[in-house]
């Protein structure tokens, strides 16, 4: 009953609810790191050290400082989307972003990492961009780079079962929580979408109402269109 409701087992609900409070305590001023870690939950500092990448994706240290010490990489490049930005950290793409106004996405990578040191138009990272502009183009190509995908335990189950969608076909809110074995959490499945930072490589725009329309893509309704009809294309003879 607890996993139908919530769409994890209760270990991985505890630890999910551990992370969102230790987040939320270092996004308060005062106290130290290991206040914020012992207030969170975790018993010791050890246990937390052995989690930290899944927790937060960086250390609590510089989780706080807004990723302070951290090094992104980055370049805007343009699709027939309009403006998309990707960055990648040392783990990989850390963020896919599509838009109108390229100051814009940089504003959004920006204040996503507010401390981290942000490295824009190296050459040898255009390959990456090109690599992913030519994905959104031709979704047939695929797309093999590695990610570096953060979020809740549940927000990960939930981008996990967009991956799994076949480009060309779409899935229902409802049947995207049947599938994780939380059929009641149909808008904690949508808040899942909303929260991607990585379009198109989590596909969340392949996920419709239930009727079929289309609805609640942070990057618009009409790029979610013709995404959706470009991947039509794949499968269509």
């Amino acid at each position: 009953m607890f996993k139908a409701v919530t769409g994890l087992t209760p270990r991985a609900y505890a630890t999910a609810h551990r992370a969102r409070r230790l987040r939320e305590a270092l996004g308060r001023r005062g106290g130290t790191v290991t206040d914020a870690i012992y207030d969170a939950g975790f018993n010791s500092g050890g246990r937390y050290y052995e989690t930290a990448d899944g927790v937060l994706g960086m250390t609590a240290t510089r989780y706080r400082a807004g990723g302070a010490g951290t090094a992104i990489r980055f370049a805007i490049g343009q699709c027939s989307l309009g403006a998309i930005l990707v960055a990648q950290s040392e783990r990989g793409i850390c963020a896919i972003l599509l838009g109108d106004d390229p100051d814009a996405l940089a504003r959004d990578l920006q204040d996503r990492f507010p401390q981290a040191r942000l490295i824009g138009g190296e050459a040898d990272f255009e390959d990456w961009v090109a690599r992913v502009v030519g994905f959104v183009e031709a979704p047939g190509l695929g797309l093999d780079l590695p990610l570096d995908v953060r979020g809740t335990a549940f927000q990960q189950r939930v981008w996990q079962a967009l991956r799994d969608i076949p480009p060309g076909r779409t899935a229902s809110y409802a049947e995207v929580a049947a599938r994780i074995g939380a059929p009641t959490a149909v808008r904690a499945v949508a808040q899942a979408c909303a929260a991607n930072a990585l379009a198109v490589a989590i596909p969340c725009h392949r996920v419709v109402r239930s009727d079929g329309a289309l609805s609640g893509y942070r990057w618009g309704v009409e790029r979610k269109r013709q995404l959706l009809a470009l991947e039509q294309e794949v499968i269509t003879p």
